[in-house]
């Protein structure tokens, strides 16, 4: 081994260190306009109501400021519990009345992914920055179409991959760029679980639905983020064991991909199944994780005997207080549209792989 089990904890110990410093300093030094960054949620299903506004009492540089939402009782309620003022309250048809309101700075689109490039681009028009919620959308030309609309505005687009910003899954990609065990020569990947529900979007293709798009980047990314490549090729098969529920879109898919540097990877994602983990097998070594891309944290271990097991304590909220403090000092965001986009171009080439049930080149 190039690295000594010693050295990696110490310079994992430094990565996380950065990840998750404090860099109050850091704003005192830069001036900012604000202090903190209002945001607005578009949608207020399980994943603004559960996970997004409980994160957002636990941020430094952004706060709830305001909804957005197709339904007056769930307006009046979250009002109620979060203290949000009238004249942050929107629907879906007065929404591009946000252009005006100077508390919110940045939409936040927790919406099915067919609607995500709609909402976006109408926010990127309001001059406001966003947040989008992965799957970035269902289509490589939506995810243009995305981008070009905040770069016409200048404001910026972050995807909600809140993985990118826990300091295990940083760790892992450090490990595949320092290569202590030699080249990567097989991934595996899986990311799943049992859905029973009937009549959501992830059933409805027509929404955006289908497991591919929705946990199966967890798996997508685990295979880039550990390899530090983007894949050649690609074969795929879907499938479902409940045809009366997924009549549309996919249940399961098992994917196949290939790297420039002859590194391949397994990947596997479902809604009838519960996994989560990801192995990584090198020429001298290995490093797993499970959970890999867990709400509750992920740890994991490498062949040499070192422990990846950093403190996580919101992810949520660490990704969003890491974007908006990135907005405030003018840094690069961690996890931006071109990355959402390179995403789902593979995922419109496991569909078609899938589809044709031939290798499909990227």
């Amino acid at each position: 081994m190039t690295t000594t089990r010693r050295n990696f904890i110490k310079n994992a110990t430094v990565l996380s260190s950065v990840a998750a410093f404090s860099p109050h300093s850091f704003l005192a030094a830069t001036q900012p306009l604000k202090e903190k960054l209002g945001i607005a949620l578009v949608g207020l299903g399980y994943y603004s109501t559960d996970l997004l506004a409980p994160a957002l009492q636990l941020t430094s540089h952004c706060e709830l400021r305001g909804i957005v939402t197709g339904s007056p009782e769930k307006a009046a309620k979250w009002q109620q519990k979060y203290g949000i003022k009238d004249k942050n309250v929107y629907n879906y048809d007065n929404f591009d009345q946000i252009a005006n309101n100077p508390d919110i700075d940045i939409v936040y689109v927790v919406l099915p992914p067919s609607m995500h490039r709609e909402f976006t681009v109408r926010a990127a028009q309001a001059g406001k920055h966003v947040f989008c919620e992965k799957p970035m959308a269902p289509s490589v030309a939506d995810c243009e179409a995305m981008i070009k609309a905040c770069a016409d505005h200048k404001v910026h687009l972050a995807i909600g991959y809140r993985c990118q910003h826990d300091p295990n899954i940083q760790a892992y990609m450090k490990v595949g760029k320092e290569k202590p065990f030699g080249k990567i020569k097989m991934v595996t990947s899986a990311a799943g679980y049992f859905d029973g529900r009937t009549t959501h979007w992830k059933q409805n293709k027509a929404l955006g639905g289908g497991v591919m798009g929705d946990m199966g980047v967890y798996a997508l990314q685990g295979a880039r983020l550990a390899t530090g490549e983007e894949p050649i090729a690609v074969t795929a098969q879907a499938s479902t064991t409940r045809p009366e529920i997924y009549k549309e879109v996919e249940e399961t898919m098992m994917f196949q991909l290939e790297f420039p540097s002859g590194a391949l990877a397994a990947c596997h994602t479902s809604y009838g199944i519960n996994m989560n983990y990801l192995q990584v097998n090198y020429e001298k070594g290995w490093l797993k994780m499970e959970p890999h891309s867990a709400y509750s944290g992920n740890n994991g271990s490498l062949s040499d005997g070192t422990i990846i097991n950093f403190e996580n304590k919101n992810q949520q909220a660490k990704q969003m207080d890491e974007d908006a403090f990135a907005i405030l000092n003018k840094k690069p965001l961690l996890v931006t549209g071109e990355e959402g986009l390179r995403d789902i171009r593979i995922v419109e080439a496991i569909y078609k792989a899938a589809k044709s049930g031939g290798r499909v080149k990227i």
